[in-house]
Formats: structure tokens, sequence, C-alpha cells
């Protein structure tokens, strides 16, 4: 007989590959199943008419997506869980880590990250010295003050990896990019650190939704 209207994804999928399947069917086949009254592809359907395109999904937690109709516990969780994986495969690299040599290689690698974050997040990147990444440790997230991230927190992370510079990064999820005075003082008290600690701080970037500023590019980088 015909296949339920869940089950025609799955089989899309297996003849054609996942690039055939609309953004509804992709999210039908993470939540698995419908309701009584809508298949999960009319939930992935609602879901997208409701809450946005994907680049607004992956910045939802649980308790955000499960006030939309339909969306419990379980279909939330696995959304979210989802979102993260393709937010990991972003940020994986097989073999040794990226070259960073300008900003603009940077903020390829941290706008997938902190793009969508409704938080603010601090990162650190620790490299060796090529500029490869050794690490990525995120420091703190919540509002970033100078009193929360601590220039002994950032070097220490430099010092366990191995790290010859660092690279820190957070966003503003305001959506301006430019560097409040606080982010200037937290850049300025990291430049002086590494100086004494041997570890230079080689730029400190501000990401918000797809733009970024780099404070090296902006001059504070010498203080």
């Amino acid at each position: 007989g015909d296949l339920q209207p869940d089950d025609r994804p799955r089989e899309k999928v297996a003849r054609h590959g996942p690039g055939v399947l609309s953004d509804a069917e992709l999210i039908a086949l993470v939540i698995q199943s419908g309701t009584r009254e809508r298949s999960a592809v009319d939930l992935g359907r609602d879901l997208l008419h409701r809450a946005g395109p994907f680049h607004r999904l992956a910045g939802k937690s649980v308790a955000e997506l499960r006030r939309f109709s339909g969306i419990g516990n379980a279909r939330a969780a696995a959304l979210v869980a989802a979102m993260e994986i393709g937010r990991r495969v972003q940020r994986s690299h097989p073999g040794s880590g990226p070259l960073f040599r300008i900003p603009s290689d940077v903020a390829g690698k941290i706008i997938p990250i902190l793009a969508d974050r409704v938080q603010e997040t601090f990162l650190v990147l620790v490299l060796d010295a090529r500029n490869a990444l050794r690490a990525e440790i995120e420091l703190t997230r919540g509002t970033i003050s100078a009193s929360m991230v601590h220039p002994r927190e950032v070097f220490k992370a430099a010092i366990d990896h191995l790290g010859s510079s660092v690279i820190v990064a957070h966003n503003h999820p305001s959506g301006n990019p430019a560097p409040s005075q606080e982010d200037i003082e937290i850049t300025r008290q990291l430049v002086d650190a590494g100086k004494i600690v041997g570890i230079p701080l080689l730029d400190h970037l501000i990401i918000a939704g797809r733009e970024y500023r780099s404070m090296a590019d902006m001059g504070f980088m010498s203080s």
C-alpha cells in the first residue's frame, strides 16, 4: 500500500540522498513522527513557518522549541541535537587545524559557531608556531565583561595546550559588531598579559550575525 506521509522522506533520502529533501522533510526525519492531527512533514512545515528558517531555528533552545505546537521534549531535543551536529561539522577539520593568517580566516571558523548564539560567548583559539589551530575553548557564556574574562584563564588555556599565540572572539547578540568600551578594555588587558607570558594575543574578533570586526585591523593589538 501507500507509504504513510512520515515514511516518504525516509524513502526519498534512501533512494536519492538528502539533497532532494525539502527543509520540512529534513525536520520530519529528525523529529521522526507526527501527531494524530498532523504528519511529521506538516509539523516541520509549521515549525519553519512560525520559527523561521534554519539559521533562526539553530539558535533556539529546547525550552523555546517546546513552545511550538506539536513539539514536545523529545522532538525539541532531537532538533537541538541536529543543529549542533551541523555546527560541529562546520567546525571540524581533518588532520592538523586550519591556518589563521588574516582575520577573515578566523571569521570563517568562528561565525558558524557564534552567529546564532543568543547569549554572549567568549572563545579562545590556541595556535601553534605556524598559526594552526591547536585548541578551541569556550571560556564563558553570559554577559562578557572584564571582570568575567580573566587573562589568567585565557593564558592558562594557551599554556595547557602548548600554544605559541592566541586569538579570542566573542559575539554581540544585539547584531552590532562595533566594539564596546568593555571590549577595548578586555583586549588591552589580554595584549599586556600576552607580552608578560610570551604568548601574544594576535586578534580579538567580535561577531554579530554574519558580520565581524577585527580588533587587530582596528589597531588595538599595540598597547
